[in-house]
């Protein structure tokens, strides 16, 4: 056999081999966990303000127009393979989503709007509340939690919103005393430990029946915007310059070198935080020390973060603090912290 056909032969014959099925197969390099972009202004024409998902192949993202007239609210759902919008309807903009699987999902946010869906349709409940509903958890299909409240002052602004859903309806639980103060979120492990922060730092704690507040004296210079924990024993409130952290039983600063104000925050294993902020700030604790990833895209103000439970962090954002404009769309922004490429287009 002539050198070059010799050669050739070698060639075919260990592409063949490569493609053998008994031939353990080498995956391809993934390189190191790093920021990605996965959907940006030329994809989305909404603010995305929340983010959460029972894991990397069913997430939900939401957000909407605020404001911006034209538009309707925003669902996002991603399979996986694919990023496709939910038909949510109506204009309000959802401000946080949480669920208990996958066909227990809850949407809230303008108007008091609480739309909850079953893995086919959505369905709308009353929620006996205009104001915003900032935040939601739930537990069970029986029990989820949402806050709310306008922020600011005025005689008719509703404040102090904690909203309890047992199957059934949302009704209102009253708290010990009215601060005054706006709630942006709530977490918890159940509904016998369960926080919620907001307007001018307060904290308050639910342990079994009885709601407690922790902030008075105040511990957060400013507002609380995002409250999450990775145990009983490691819970987290964020918001402007403020990073505390409680150990179950006291509330404490943590000393972090922030980069810009920050927004959101969430915990994947014990000692695994992430937080994010205004112009693309994103910070992550790992083995006990911050790496700030300021520098790296995306650039945009990021309002949420979510831990996977398989070691990414997906963040969410956009310009949500521009006033609204008249037919004009809003800038969206999805990025996530990991390993392994993510579809990075919505299917229409």
């Amino acid at each position: 056999m002539a050198p070059i056909a010799r050669v050739a032969a070698m060639a075919l014959g260990a592409i063949v081999l490569a493609g053998c099925p008994d031939d353990p197969a080498t995956p391809p390099d993934e390189g190191p966990p790093a920021w990605r972009v996965l959907l940006d202004e030329d994809d989305l024409d909404r603010a995305v303000l929340s983010i959460w998902g029972t894991g990397p192949d069913d997430v939900f993202a939401v957000g909407g127009p605020l404001g911006n007239t034209g538009l309707e609210s925003l669902v996002l759902h991603h399979d996986g393979a694919t990023w496709r919008e939910l038909p949510a309807g109506g204009e309000e903009t959802f401000w946080w989503v949480a669920g208990s699987g996958p066909n227990d999902v809850w949407m809230v946010g303008e108007r008091g709007r609480a739309a909850h869906w079953d893995g086919n349709a959505f369905r709308e409940h009353d929620t006996g509340t205009e104001a915003t509903l900032w935040g939601v958890i739930t537990f069970a299909p029986d029990d989820a939690w949402a806050v709310g409240g306008t922020p600011g002052v005025g005689e008719d602004a509703e404040k102090d919103i904690v909203l309890h859903w047992d199957g059934g309806a949302w009704s209102r639980e009253a708290l010990p005393q009215e601060t005054g103060r706006a709630l942006y979120k709530v977490w918890g492990e159940s509904s016998e430990d369960l926080y919620a922060v907001g307007e001018f730092g307060v904290i308050w704690h639910r342990a079994g029946s009885t709601w407690e507040l922790q902030s008075d004296p105040p511990i957060a210079q400013g507002t609380l915007f995002t409250a999450a924990g990775c145990s009983r024993e490691e819970v987290y409130a964020v918001g402007g310059r403020d990073v505390l952290r409680s150990d179950g039983e006291a509330w404490r600063r943590i000393d972090v070198e922030l980069t810009n104000d920050v927004n959101g925050v969430a915990c994947g294993r014990p000692g695994e935080v992430a937080i994010v902020g205004y112009g693309g700030l994103k910070q992550r604790l790992v083995d006990g020390a911050w790496i700030d990833e300021f520098t790296e895209e995306p650039y945009a103000d990021l309002h949420a973060v979510w831990a996977d439970g398989e070691g990414a962090f997906w963040a969410v954002g956009g310009d949500f603090l521009s006033q609204p404009t008249p037919g004009r769309a809003r800038k969206g922004v999805v990025a996530r912290h990991g390993k392994g490429q993510i579809a990075d287009t919505v299917s229409r």
